[in-house]
């Protein structure tokens, strides 16, 4: 059985980056920018004289620049792929 690479990083995992059975380099540079700018959002630190309001607010929209990073490669792969 082929092993398959570990994925490490949670934008490697939100885009599957192993999964491209077109096996498209550009599927590939897609999924790996994608990767990276979930991980580079993941990682924005919060200020930690926030209010609990303010940390909430904060999350969600950090949250919510994930999601729409992980669809926007989702529907540029599937553009790639049409």
């Amino acid at each position: 059985m082929e092993q398959i690479e570990k994925l490490v990083t949670l934008g490697e995992r939100r885009v599957r980056v192993n999964l491209n059975p077109s096996e498209s380099d550009y599927v590939n540079e897609i999924k790996v920018a994608a990767a990276a700018l979930i991980d580079l959002i993941d990682g924005a630190a919060g200020n930690p004289k926030w209010t609990d309001n303010e940390l909430k607010e904060w999350l969600k929209l950090k949250d919510l620049a994930m999601i729409a990073a992980e669809q926007s490669a989702m529907w540029a792969v599937k553009a790639a792929t049409y």
